[in-house]
């Protein structure tokens, strides 16, 4: 009897090894998105994954990039944006990191309505889950993402973003 729970623990072993705590993913998640909506530029490079900060040309050009961005938004008629993110997806081995997908909802408020759509935050974890770094890649085309994260696990699929869909308020 004893011979057959250590096989049962040994065969789980692996398993709890591998485990993630999601809420720690998604509150990760929820800063980056959090900091993302309310223009805090620090957190978002903060939290953003080293390589992309380094094929964008490191911390100060992210951040005019950022700035760039929300500039060009608000030249459109955007007053405003908000969102928040959802639940986790699986958590992926990708070589020494993990990887988790989240899908982030974002509100785009007009003067008479709002667009709402739907991007994806990948999570990458070089600390077995205890910390997170994130890039969005409802739209990054799959040769920059294999660029910056060449053990990427291809057994995680990146749904399409869809397009926003616009409501009068």
């Amino acid at each position: 009897m004893k011979l057959y729970f250590k096989l049962v623990f040994l065969l789980l072993l692996p398993a709890t090894i591998f485990a993630q705590d999601t809420t720690v993913f998604k509150k990760q998640a929820a800063r980056f998105a959090a900091a993302t909506f309310n223009g805090d530029h620090k957190t978002v490079i903060d939290l953003t994954y080293p390589a992309l900060i380094e094929l964008s040309g490191g911390r100060e050009m992210m951040q005019k990039l950022i700035t760039d961005k929300i500039e060009s938004i608000r030249k459109r008629g955007i007053t405003k944006f908000d969102g928040s993110v959802g639940s986790p997806g699986k958590f992926y081995k990708a070589g020494n990191q993990i990887h988790c997908l989240i899908p982030e909802f974002i509100i785009f408020k007009m003067p008479k309505g709002h667009y709402t759509g739907q991007s994806y935050l990948l999570g990458v974890s070089d600390d077995k889950g205890k910390s997170w770094k994130f890039l969005d890649v409802g739209n990054m085309p799959p040769a920059i993402l294999h660029k910056l994260l060449p053990n990427f696990n291809n057994s995680l699929m990146i749904p399409e973003s869809g397009k926003p869909v616009y409501f009068e308020d």
